[in-house]
C-alpha cells in the first residue's frame, strides 16, 4: 500500500497539479485585485457613484445585501474570462510549439529520405 501511495503521489501529474493550484491561487489574487481595485472602480464612476456592495433591501430589522451577491457574480465573470483569455493564449502557444516541431521532423525525413535516394543512386552505377 504504500508503495502505491508514493508511485501515486510522486507521479507527475500529482506534482504539476499541485503546482497549478499554487499558481491558480495567485493567479485568482491577481484577478480579485484587478476586479476589486480598478474594474469595480471605474464601472462606480460610470455608475456615478455607485458601489454594488452597498446595495441593500431592508425588511424591518433584517437587511438583504443582494450588492454582495451581484459583485460575487460580476467577480465570477471577469476571473471565468480571465482564465478563458489565459488558457486561450497558452493553447496558440502550444499550437505554435507543436507546428515548429512537426516541421522539424518532416525536414528530418526528407533528409533521411534524401540520402537513401543518393545511396540507391551510387549502388546503381
Amino acid at each position: 500500500m504504500w508503495k502505491d501511495f508514493k508511485e501515486f503521489a510522486f507521479q507527475g501529474n500529482v506534482v504539476d497539479l499541485a503546482v497549478a493550484v499554487v499558481i491558480g491561487a495567485a493567479f485568482g489574487q491577481i484577478v480579485n485585485s484587478l476586479v476589486e481595485n480598478i474594474i469595480m472602480p471605474a464601472i462606480g464612476i460610470i455608475l456615478n457613484g455607485i458601489s454594488f456592495e452597498n446595495l441593500v433591501y431592508t425588511v424591518g430589522d433584517a437587511e438583504i445585501t443582494y450588492g454582495v451577491f451581484i459583485q460575487s457574480i460580476f467577480d465570477f465573470f471577469i476571473i471565468a474570462l480571465s482564465i478563458f483569455m489565459f488558457v486561450r493564449i497558452l493553447m496558440k502557444l502550444r499550437r505554435k510549439k507543436d507546428e515548429e516541431e512537426e516541421e522539424e521532423e518532416v525536414d528530418a525525413q526528407e533528409q533521411l529520405l534524401t540520402e537513401i535516394r543518393d545511396l540507391l543512386k551510387e549502388q546503381g552505377k
